[in-house]
């Protein structure tokens, strides 16, 4: 073999490290965000600096949306959610206390409603207005839009957010004797739905959705023309999914948020004026209960409750018609004049009065613990005591006369104080902020997305795992919606 001159060689080599020296640097110099993705799409993020001497240096930095990605199904048919807003006036509003009879006028400022621009002195001057509590999924898809962690990318996302509009769905064919139709729209919706790429991602159990009506309007447990609501829980895929709704059922994918009040602060400022105002709001009534009687319902309360207050010097009592409690001014006003506030069961087990309550700084009275206790998880103290009084009423004959009255004396001034603080202090996280701001502190729709993260990754670890994410994931809790066996009153 021939050999190289002694001198070829030395410059060969030199020429080698010349070369591969130029390429480290050009590589060096190279963006490195370019490979993690667009819209900072990874675990590290790597930014350039260059020191005082010149020299450059790479920090390594955790993507502050690691984990918290979400992706917006912007692919589904508009027949399940734009449609509905485009045709408004064919739907009705969908509740006993409003006085127009079409949605349209509901959906003005992003679903939040009319804005209140006369409130008497009851009111902050900002951020109110007349919210349909139905409206909660319109709500909730615009401020999903400006949620700070969003990814086109499905792959990357931690959840799939689904845009459905499942109330104004079903409220078209929800009267309808006809099942097949009253049916037809959920089934297209999941069969479209489970056709897609992202679905195969987790089958499912990564997807979620908001709906404005409670749980129970989406579980025909039979075939039968005289039985409420659509089968849409129920059918497969839709079981494979997480719904948040203003009141769960048995199912604990089924999960409740809070009922939207008239309040959508758009300031981290307004919240706090807010709470001192109600703070410092003069009480002069003990107890108060806002709402109608229900002689059609068996076993409601509210005869009672209404007997109650009317025969007590120390209670108010508010009858709600739709021009009355239709007036958010005229209940906040009550509300806000009172020390407890009654919350009986509404039409189903919980009700928006509640929050009303919370917001105006007044003690809610619970009579069964499926109003609140037992529904809204991720937002209540475990603890009630804490923030609440508990009357269990299993039957109507349970509540004595005079009881309400004798309870809510027996409570000292320093516990009713100690309450109602902790009452002002859940605000913030009970009320929806208005889709055109971000608050620095957690508002409802925060809390709601933390959680639905939190239990999709739970379900990873499952499959991570080895075990099968169908256990416990959609499984029935019967205890739910009854009384304990032992309760503190």
């Amino acid at each position: 073999m021939e050999k190289l001159p002694a001198g070829k060689c030395s410059q060969e080599l030199w020429f080698g490290i010349l070369i591969s020296f130029a390429m480290c640097f050009v590589f060096l110099c190279f963006d490195f965000s370019t490979f993690w993705g667009v819209n900072n799409e990874a675990n590290l993020l790597v930014t350039k600096t260059v020191d005082a001497i010149g020299i450059l240096n790479f920090n390594q930095t955790r993507d502050s949306c690691s984990d918290r990605y979400i992706y917006i199904h912007e692919g589904l048919p508009s027949r399940f959610n734009y449609d509905f807003l485009n045709n408004c006036e064919s739907l009705s509003a969908g509740t006993s206390i409003s006085n127009i009879p079409c949605m349209c006028p509901h959906l003005v400022n992003l679903g939040l409603g009319p804005e209140i621009n006369s409130s008497e002195g009851v009111l902050s001057n900002k951020s109110w207005f007349k919210t349909n509590p139905y409206l909660l999924e319109v709500i909730f898809h615009n401020r999903m839009k400006n949620y700070e962690c969003l990814t086109k990318n499905f792959t990357l996302a931690s959840a799939i957010y689904v845009p459905f509009y499942p109330s104004m769905d079903v409220g078209v064919h929800l009267w309808d004797s006809n099942l097949t139709i009253r049916d037809s729209s959920a089934k297209h919706f999941a069969k479209w739905l489970s056709g897609q790429p992202e679905w195969s991602k987790m089958w499912g159990r990564d997807h979620f959705f908001a709906s404005g009506r409670i749980a129970w309007d989406f579980r025909r447990e039979r075939d039968d023309s005289s039985a409420w609501g659509s089968k849409l829980r129920f059918l497969p895929e839709s079981m494979n999914m997480t719904m948040l709704t203003l009141e769960g059922s048995r199912w604990k994918n089924d999960i409740a948020i809070p009922y939207p009040t008239n309040f959508h602060p758009a300031k981290d400022s307004e919240v706090v004026q807010w709470q001192n105002r109600v703070r410092e709001q003069e009480r002069p009534y003990l107890f108060t209960f806002a709402g109608a009687p229900r002689p059609n319902q068996n076993g409601s309360i509210r005869g009672k409750l209404i007997d109650h207050c009317q025969a007590s010097t120390k209670c108010k009592f508010l009858h709600c018609t739709e021009k009355i409690c239709g007036n958010p001014v005229t209940v906040m006003r009550v509300f806000q004049s009172s020390v407890y506030c009654l919350q009986p069961e509404g039409d189903s087990y919980t009700r928006r009065s509640a929050f009303d309550a919370f917001l105006a700084g007044c003690i809610p009275v619970f009579f069964h613990p499926a109003t609140a206790y037992t529904q809204y998880l991720w937002y209540l103290p475990k603890d009630h005591t804490k923030y609440s009084v508990f009357i269990p009423v299993r039957d109507v004959k349970d509540l004595k006369e005079g009881q309400i009255e004798n309870v809510l004396l027996g409570i000292s001034k320093d516990q009713e104080v100690a309450m109602r603080e902790e009452v002002i202090k859940l605000i913030p996280k009970l009320v929806y902020a208005d889709p055109r701001s971000r608050l620095e502190t957690q508002d409802a729709f925060d809390i709601a997305v933390q959680g639905i993260l939190e239990r999709i990754e739970n379900v990873r670890t499952v499959i991570r795992e080895g075990r099968d994410p169908s256990v416990g994931f959609a499984d029935e809790d019967n205890g739910k919606f009854k009384f304990p066996e032992t309760v503190d009153s």
